[in-house]
């Protein structure tokens, strides 16, 4: 009795506990535990790089935005010593070169003197070739950064030379060495037969054409002079015209040549300008510069490129112009901007070389900086006790006044002048344009261009290509997600879906890629077949519907519930390839052999292949898997 109860009792007893705690099993848990910690420290150490890394982007963004909201600074330096000034005449022009090493002096002695900008010492002096008893009478040269400077001499004679640096590195140092050329000849050119002092005078060079204009009194005259090289013996040779101009009513103030050659501008009077066409001849118009009856103008010059001319007055205001179209189609002499410096009149103005900016002073001492197409006044400061003579270097950022016999070196810190909120978000009127317009443009390769930089067509664009891209991708891909959720059988489903999702992969610098330069263009050329294509689909695929209804139960019954969109393929191939081969006879038939001409001419609308469908379709593209998978996810779950 007790052996049967020991026996029930042993087999109705707990089994033995299994023990965790042995070596192996901790040696697992130890492992397994260090595995957790790895990762968790991977995981949290990946989020965050990830926003260290956004953060530094969006810091280093920052960086490098930052300087255009920095302010312009002008720093004066000591007065140069220039113990060489006290017998070298009355300076007509001083220039610096481009590394703001060597100066340059012209003066009325007719001397062309280099001088060390640091310390003003002199380095070299040319004395011009002038003819015996005769004096320099004006100056003129060409456009901002041309080298090509003219002297009006006191017996109707013009001296045209240039000044040039040649950089070289002997024993590895760098040594600037300036020197005068004279590429027409050492000859001066006669202007005046007459033999009377040239007062005004300017030059322009365009490849081996020369136009020299310059006045005596209120007389005009022009020559123009074609130089060609015998390309078998190297001899020059040169063709002089004469361009005969009308006699001004006043007396002229000065004389301006645009690069082309094409417009004359004479300043004359207290408030005029005559524009004459050089190619055709003729007047193009008188125009007043100054509303004020009681202002007169003091100074001007032109802006790089030499369209646009600066014109200051007595006042102390000054105004862009340039050529333009008017509502007529004309060519006139159009206002643009207006600046305002102080109340003294301004005496002398010099454009940069290489922006559209400008450098201003007037009678009192004061300097201004100002950018014409941003319409931005950056700076006035008074920097001397009176008028004088500015040079501004070509990378416009050292600038140089004689005034009182001193040299009076400035630094001038000013890197983004052209950007300003009415030129990033306002219309802007440019040079060559007939009214102002929302242009993005910021590279070419001529030396009159301007950065166009205005963001409203950008933003324009950008939600425009949304759009038309939403337009071609969400009706599709929410289509889409609807039939592979609700009606599509789950083997093919699962073969679908990744495929979509796939697509997402595809870069989009690819698709632009491809859109420009296949997607584009072929669209051009069938566009029949392209508008075909959009209204056939839908039609044949209603057809294929209707007699895949129509066909007996033993066929339909062989297809799996769910697996019917695969019968479409083959119905939406045939439709596209019957359309395609088709639009060359659907463009003979109906458009005359050219579609975007008929479209032209009987719509009114203009065919670019930068269009919003080729937009559409490349954007829609990269959109429609991450809606699909979103709209998919959501319908099947639900």
């Amino acid at each position: 009795m007790n052996e049967l109860f020991k026996s029930t009792m042993d087999q109705s007893s707990p089994p033995a506990r299994i023990d965790f705690n042995t070596p192996a099993m901790v040696r697992k848990r130890r492992v397994r535990a260090f595995k957790d910690r790895l990762t968790h420290w991977y995981v949290a150490i990946g989020g965050l790089a990830v926003l260290a890394a956004i953060t530094l982007i969006f810091f280093y963004l920052a960086y490098v935005v930052a300087p255009l909201f920095k302010g312009e600074s002008l720093t004066s330096e000591p007065v140069l010593n220039t113990a060489w000034m006290q017998d070298a005449g009355a300076p007509l022009m001083i220039a610096i070169e481009e590394q703001n090493q060597i100066g340059m002096r012209i003066s009325d002695k007719g001397e062309v003197i280099f001088f060390n900008v640091k310390d003003g010492a002199e380095l070299h002096k040319v004395a011009l070739p002038l003819p015996a008893g005769v004096s320099v009478a004006s100056i003129g040269k060409d456009q901002p950064g041309a080298p090509l400077i003219a002297l009006g001499l006191s017996n109707g004679q013009v001296l045209v030379f240039r000044h040039s640096y040649l950089t070289t590195y002997p024993n590895n140092q760098k040594t600037i060495t300036p020197s005068v050329a004279w590429p027409y000849g050492e000859a001066p050119l006669v202007l005046d037969e007459a033999g009377r002092a040239v007062e005004h005078v300017t030059v322009s060079a365009d490849g081996d054409s020369l136009k020299l204009a310059g006045s005596t009194g209120t007389q005009l005259h022009v020559i123009s002079l074609e130089q060609k090289e015998n390309m078998m013996t190297g001899e020059m040779t040169r063709e002089q015209t004469r361009i005969e101009l009308p006699q001004m009513s006043a007396a002229v103030k000065a004389i301006y040549i645009d690069p082309r050659q094409q417009w004359l501008y004479v300043i004359n009077g207290r408030a005029q300008a005559d524009v004459f066409s050089l190619r055709d001849r003729t007047l193009n118009g008188r125009y007043k510069l100054l509303e004020d009856g009681n202002a007169e103008i003091t100074a001007s010059a032109q802006l790089v490129g030499g369209i646009s001319l600066i014109i200051g007055n007595s006042k102390g205001s000054m105004s862009q112009w340039f050529m333009a179209r008017d509502t007529d189609g004309e060519q006139r002499l159009m206002r643009i901007r207006d600046f305002k410096m102080g109340s003294a009149p301004i005496e002398q103005i010099k454009a940069e070389q290489r922006r559209k900016g400008f450098i201003a002073l007037d009678a009192s001492g004061k300097l201004g900086v100002f950018h014409s197409t941003a319409h931005r006044t950056l700076l006035i400061d008074k920097v001397t006790d009176g008028p004088g003579i500015l040079a501004l270097s070509p990378r416009a950022n050292r600038v140089l006044i004689e005034s009182a016999g001193k040299l009076l070196p400035l630094a001038l810190d000013n890197p983004h002048p052209e950007v300003s909120w009415s030129s990033l978000w306002g219309k802007v009127w440019y040079e060559n344009y007939d009214e102002p317009k929302y242009v993005w443009q910021s590279t070419a390769s001529n030396s009159d261009f301007e950065p166009k930089l205005s963001l409203a067509p950008l933003t324009y664009g950008t939600l425009k290509a949304a759009f038309y891209a939403m337009l071609l991708a969400a009706p599709l891909a929410v289509a889409a997600a609807i039939y592979t959720a609700y009606f599509m059988a789950p083997g093919m489903r699962r073969k679908v879906k990744p495929v979509i999702e796939l697509m997402e992969a595809m870069p989009t610098v690819i698709l632009g890629f491809f859109a420009g330069l296949f997607l584009a263009p072929y669209l051009e050329g069938h566009l029949p077949g392209i508008f075909s294509l959009l209204l056939l689909t839908p039609i044949g695929i209603l057809l294929a519907g209707f007699f895949w209804t129509r066909l007996p139960d033993s066929l339909r019954l062989r297809v799996p519930d769910g697996w019917e969109g695969a019968i479409l393929i083959p119905v939406v191939l045939l439709v596209g390839w019957f359309s395609l081969s088709m639009s060359p006879h659907l463009e003979s038939w109906f458009f005359g052999g050219d579609t975007s001409t008929w479209i032209r001419d009987q719509l009114g609308i203009t065919y670019d292949q930068r269009n919003a469908l080729v937009v559409g379709i490349a954007m829609g593209f990269a959109v429609i898997p991450n809606i699909y998978s979103i709209a998919e996810d959501a319908v099947f779950s639900v």
